[in-house]
């Protein structure tokens, strides 16, 4: 992805699935791989299963900005289900891009990059579970850092910073497995 100005993302997910963390996650990644990021959360009363929304910003020049992202050109779903409760795609800019947790393509409106990737069977794969709910977060990233062509490594170490012992471990081979697997169609 082209950095000539600030790239800005918004992830839609659910309470207790780690939207904040990928966000952090993610921003870090970007500062290890020498770009500049962003990661702003949105907190209001999150509980478990319940629509939460964070944001990050990446440029390769320093970020001034700090206000809310309204228009964002990357749209993150970590449940596709969200859709039916909130408008996943509003403010999407024009040519925008779309990266969904889901096993299949959905029908999503022509103008946008959509890339789908299975975070919850990779989730799985890895025993990645908290409370019975899969851990798609750190899958997510990694298919995410192959969209904006942000180097696996720069992901893993994050990870591996954030996460200690074997769960970061898994945890980063989970993000490696949804780099390679993310697929984008136009």
């Amino acid at each position: 992805m082209v950095y000539d100005e600030v790239v800005e993302i918004r992830f839609h997910g659910r309470g207790g699935q780690g939207v904040v963390t990928a966000a952090n996650v993610l921003v870090d990644a970007l500062l290890k791989a020498g770009l500049y990021g962003q990661a702003i959360p949105f907190f209001g009363a999150e509980r478990r299963g319940a629509p939460v929304v964070a944001y990050a910003r990446v440029s390769k020049k320093p970020i001034r900005t700090r206000s809310s992202i309204k228009s964002p050109s990357v749209v993150v779903v970590l449940d596709s289900k969200l859709s039916e409760l909130v408008n996943v795609l509003e403010g999407l800019k024009p040519g925008g891009v779309i990266l969904i947790n889901s096993p299949e393509k959905l029908d999503i409106k022509k103008g946008f990059k959509t890339c789908y990737v299975d975070a919850v069977k990779i989730a799985l794969r890895h025993n990645l579970m908290l409370s019975g709910w899969a851990l798609v977060n750190m899958p997510i990233v990694g298919a995410l850092a192959r969209i904006l062509e942000v180097p696996i490594e720069a992901v893993e170490n994050s990870i591996r910073e954030r996460m200690e012992g074997k769960i970061g471990e898994l945890n980063a081979i989970a993000a490696r497995e949804a780099y390679n697997e993310v697929v984008c169609v136009e």
